[in-house]
């Protein structure tokens, strides 16, 4: 059994194939499920963010697993294999747990060492192992990438040199706008990302008003910025009023539709709005774009601002290093976890001897009182596990390794173990 991983990220993807292929989070007990029913696939896990969609799973051999995972993409989300197919990314063993350690540390992610990521693994974790998905091996993969993550962070400055979305939104705003100071702004959602660009758009001089499903959340980020929180209902009037609309909710349809914004320009007059939609699936529906005095700009049209800098850069080669330095402290956990059961199989030869020959020796121990009864158990116990220390010993040392896997095919054929990790 080995890992692999399957997905589509920012790095190929458009954003509209992206929200195509998003996992809403409702969603993936369901896909959970169906994807660890297939043949192929033993364990796994999903994480679905903004900038990925990406597949984790325990399978039987790569390329029926590969094939696998295309066919559950495309089953699940209604979209043609032909459509993704060929952006669609895949890392196998090694590779695949190296990708995810260097997911967790944010040297993956779209803007570099952006500190959301690490959390949203643990949710990917979190959901995969309630659903009873995600077994020993990825259970201990996500654990470990968690604190690779963590680790990251807290050896490096990948974290404190972030250029963030709301940055590179602020400067494409500036650009049609001119000057954010004394511009009103509607931030619709209250996640972490809204909550970043509210405070920095805050700092820009602008006058933020926040829109949320739920009232309290938006209440709350506005009492915590100083701006206004507003009723969803209230959506067309804050569009009306706002210079610039900053809009990241993760809901599954978008929330602003063309309607909404055509009647929102209408009541403006010349006034030019500009929306931001940093969601996935989008929040905006694109044909927002063909109304005039409207801009419309998406997670592609940020890419280009959220390049890293020489410092990133710097950083994030210190990342791969303590990446580079935790795979193989997994694979060899990986791989004396999958010597679990020879070792298992064979302590189990060894009680079933000690037990039998115990048996036939029953009618000269009739005489033994009780007290050398437990000594002759305490024994023959203490000698079964005297002749097996070595051979176990040697086993676990060399659990990865070539010689590792030639002990466990003598150890198989000389005590004829059926151990179901040939």
């Amino acid at each position: 059994m080995s890992v692999l991983v399957v997905g589509l990220t920012h790095r190929k993807a458009p954003v509209e194939l992206l929200e195509r292929l998003a996992f809403d989070t409702l969603a993936l007990p369901k896909a959970l499920h169906q994807l660890t029913s297939g043949e192929h696939v033993r364990e796994g896990a999903i994480l679905s963010t903004c900038n990925r969609v990406e597949v984790y799973v325990l399978v039987t051999g790569y390329h029926a697993g590969l094939a696998e995972l295309r066919r559950f993409l495309s089953e699940f989300h209604h979209v043609p294999s032909d459509e993704f197919g060929e952006l669609l990314e895949s890392r196998y063993e090694e590779d695949a747990v190296g990708h995810l350690f260097s997911v967790a540390a944010g040297i993956e992610s779209m803007v570099v060492g952006e500190p959301q990521i690490l959390a949203q693994v643990r949710e990917a974790f979190r959901i995969a192992g309630d659903e009873g998905a995600a077994g020993p091996v990825l259970s201990a993969l996500f654990r470990n990438a968690i604190r690779v993550g963590r680790r990251a962070r807290a050896e490096t400055a990948i974290g404190k040199t972030v250029k963030t979305f709301a940055g590179a939104g602020a400067d494409l705003a500036r650009a049609a706008l001119g000057s954010l100071d004394g511009a009103t702004v509607l931030v619709v959602g209250a996640g972490k990302m809204s909550d970043i660009a509210a405070r920095r758009l805050v700092r820009e001089g602008a006058t933020v008003l926040v829109a949320n499903r739920t009232p309290a959340r938006a209440r709350a980020l506005a009492e915590r910025i100083g701006g206004k929180d507003l009723p969803m209902t209230s959506l067309a009037e804050g569009l009306a009023a706002a210079d610039l609309v900053l809009s990241s909710t993760g809901a599954p349809e978008p929330v602003i539709t063309r309607d909404m914004v055509a009647d929102a320009v209408a009541a403006r007059g010349s006034r030019p709005l500009v929306l931001l939609d940093l969601a996935v699936p989008r929040d905006v529906d694109p044909e927002v774009s063909s109304l005039d005095g409207v801009v419309l700009r998406d997670l592609d049209d940020l890419r280009e601002g959220l390049k890293p800098g020489p410092e990133q850069l710097f950083e994030g080669e210190r990342v791969r290093e303590i990446v580079a330095d935790e795979i193989p402290k997994f694979t060899r956990w990986q791989r004396a976890h999958h010597l679990a059961p020879l070792l298992e199989a064979l302590q189990t030869r060894g009680e079933d001897a000690r037990v039998r020959e115990l048996r036939r020796a029953a009618a000269r121990l009739e005489g033994l009182t009780q007290r050398q009864r437990e000594a002759v158990e305490m024994l023959t116990r203490s000698i079964v596990a005297k002749l097996l220390h070595d051979p176990v010993t040697a086993l676990k040392r060399a659990a990865g390794t070539t010689e590792g896997e030639g002990l466990a095919r003598a150890l198989r054929d000389l005590f004829d173990l059926l151990d179901g990790t040939r």
